[in-house]
């Protein structure tokens, strides 16, 4: 039979007494006491101070995990934390931080075809960890490179909460940036600003997308990074929704300078990344928003041969543009029912809060006179519960 946590205590402390025992840890004698008689259970960080001063190697801290009586899964649960809160805390080793930059790689990846709560858990799980890194002692270069990762992560978590039309989004950003600021990374911070703008974008703050595009850019200066190729359309796009065309133009050309700049390993379906697909799309709204619908329709025709099949969320928003452009060239049955049919043959999970915010944009084109039958069906569609 496995050693109880008291006993384990009572063989490790050897000659020495409770009273020196408990001065070491900071607890109380009689504490230690009970512990040794199996009266009370140790509390997490008592069971670590006395693996310290015991020098028990983890063992006394592994025990205080386990539970009589208590499901075997729920102690195996709190081995895995246990453990992993060991390994997380202690010093880096190269092939430990490159694992850290694949994972974060990895779920940059996972937001062009994952739908956000399915991601979203994993995020936190891998975000857990990487924050427990943080509280080891670790070199100068090292403690960086996790600090973009925090960025990098944070920016994730902030742009997963905007698709599920979730406000924390914004806490988010501000811990991004914080993050990226403390690392010295330029790169990195011009990205989150650039992230952040299509929050701002999407919130139909218009005016603010355009400052943080314009900052994003300026923070990159010369450095040929992904925030000003992913900045410089979206204040395309805002300006078309300003009704500024000539500043449109203007912001699309930096946009295709900016992404042929990018080396190829950042042209990448990643959120990290920016590639001719997104462009493309961007490009195509930013001329639909000026009513400029046959520009609109070739650029998203080329964004549709370049996107994957499994970009549900980028696909989707091409087709509800093209909705866009049935709705101002008059066609409101048209363009009602390409939006319809977008909307429901998307999986319900990736029927995010984002494709309803467009999807709603073509609905709300077409005046009430002419709310023809098709437009009806969708204005029910889009009043349905997430998720239906």
């Amino acid at each position: 039979m496995s050693e109880t946590f008291g006993q384990a205590l009572r063989r490790l402390r050897g000659a020495r007494s409770i009273r020196d025992v408990a001065q070491l840890a900071s607890c109380g004698k009689s504490y230690v006491s009970d512990l040794e008689l199996g009266k009370r259970r140790p509390t997490p960080d008592i069971a670590r101070a006395l693996d310290d001063v015991l020098d028990a190697g983890g063992e006394l801290a592994a025990l205080a995990e386990q539970r009589p009586g208590a499901d075997p899964l729920d102690q195996a649960d709190g081995l895995q934390r246990g453990l992993a809160e060991e390994f997380a805390t202690s010093a880096l080793t190269g092939e430990g931080l490159a694992e850290v930059e694949y994972t974060v790689a990895r779920h940059g990846r996972a937001t062009r075809y994952r739908a956000e709560a399915e991601l979203l858990p994993e995020l936190l799980a891998d975000f857990t960890d990487l924050r427990l890194r943080l509280t080891g002692r670790q070199s100068p270069p090292t403690r960086k490179r996790l600090l973009i990762a925090v960025a990098q992560m944070s920016g994730l978590m902030a742009l997963t909460l905007l698709k599920v039309g979730d406000a924390r989004s914004r806490a988010w950003w501000r811990t991004g940036r914080s993050a990226a600021a403390a690392a010295e990374d330029r790169a990195t911070l011009s990205w989150i600003y650039a992230q952040e703008a299509y929050q701002l974008f999407y919130s139909r703050d218009i005016h603010g997308a355009v400052e943080l595009a314009c900052r994003a850019q300026q923070l990159a200066g010369g450095l040929p990074c992904v925030g000003p190729a992913l900045a410089a359309p979206l204040e395309a796009r805002a300006a078309a929704l300003l009704a500024r065309p000539d500043a449109a133009a203007d912001a699309l050309h930096r946009a295709e300078h900016g992404l042929e700049r990018l080396p190829e390993t950042a042209r990448t379906a990643s959120a990290f990344g920016y590639s001719e697909s997104q462009l493309r799309f961007h490009s195509g709204n930013a001329w639909t928003h000026l009513g400029v619908v046959e520009r609109a329709r070739e650029e998203h025709a080329r964004a549709l041969e370049l996107y994957p099949a499994a970009d549900h969320m980028g696909r989707a928003l091409i087709d509800l543009d093209l909705a866009m452009c049935l709705a101002i060239e008059g066609d409101a049955a048209g363009a009602a029912r390409r939006a319809t049919t977008t909307v429901v043959g998307l999986p319900p999970s990736h029927r995010s809060a984002l494709i309803i915010y467009r999807a709603a944009d073509v609905a709300a084109r077409v005046p009430e006179a002419r709310a023809v039958s098709e437009v009806r069906v969708l204005r029910e569609i889009l009043a349905l519960p997430p998720g239906k």
